[in-house]
């Protein structure tokens, strides 16, 4: 990869590696972001550095799992001032944001700010992850199993392989989502979005309510509660709050039922 366009998306790797999480740069052609490292960096004491980037990371985790994107991306607003190609990046960023905090209109508002160009075209990865989201929440489940086979179906990075895994399973897992919301899922997809969530927290909610649609189709109504716990009061922009609510409807329907036999 040696033309102009490659160059600059390496360049917006390296910026960019230290705000997202690990595991979504692994699924957007390694434009991701790794936990902050706060004030690990300068710190005398290899333990007293390993003990605060730790820290740093458990913040990260619990912000990312917390379902409070307002916060999410207020701690990512000054990486994404300084992203190259900020004009299509940080839109594209901001949008992936929303998008997996089920913001759904929004997201689509901001995905229009981007600028189109050569840098727009080489993110297709990434565009292709946040718009099979945003379908499987719109409902469009043809279109977004439609995404999520093209996502899939994209070749590797032999750059970094050893990010080879991680990428592999969250292409996977985007496919998974779809069918569940489709009610379409298929033998090991459960496990499959739980595994994509617990490596990428910042689809962590999207993945579990995935996972919990399935646990309802099976009448595993135990796990589907489980997956239900813990989860965050959302707002109403975010769709999530509707899937969540309609899910817990049905649980409480189908444990109404009468047992049969």
């Amino acid at each position: 990869m040696g033309d102009p366009v490659a160059a600059a998306l390496r360049r917006v790797t390296r910026v960019t590696l230290f705000a997202l999480s690990a595991a979504l740069a692994a699924l957007a052609l390694r434009l991701a972001w790794e936990y902050p490292l706060g004030a690990a960096a300068g710190l005398g004491g290899l333990a007293a550095g390993l003990g605060l980037r730790w820290l740093s990371r458990r913040r990260a985790l619990a912000m990312l799992r917390s379902g409070d994107v307002r916060l999410v991306l207020a701690r990512w607003a000054a990486s994404l001032k300084r992203v190259p190609h900020a004009e299509t990046m940080a839109p594209l960023m901001t949008a992936t944001a929303l998008a997996a905090h089920g913001w759904v209109e929004r997201a689509r508002a901001v995905l229009q700010t981007a600028r189109r160009g050569p840098v727009w075209e080489a993110a297709l990865e990434h565009r292709l992850f946040v718009d099979a989201l945003l379908l499987t929440f719109e409902g469009d489940a043809a279109a977004a199993l439609d995404r999520a086979k093209a996502l899939e179906e994209l070749p590797l990075p032999s750059s970094a392989p050893w990010l080879t895994g991680r990428i592999r399973t969250l292409r996977r897992a985007v496919g998974a989502l779809a069918r569940a919301f489709a009610h379409l899922g298929q033998k090991g997809d459960r496990k499959l979005l739980l595994r994509a969530g617990d490596a990428s927290p910042l689809v962590y909610w999207a993945m579990r309510y995935g996972a919990a649609i399935l646990a309802v189709d099976a009448r595993d109504l135990r796990h589907a509660r489980r997956l239900l716990d813990a989860a965050p009061s959302w707002p109403e922009e975010s769709c999530f709050s509707a899937f969540h609510r309609e899910i817990s409807g049905e649980l409480e329907r189908l444990s109404a039922e009468p047992v049969s036999g």
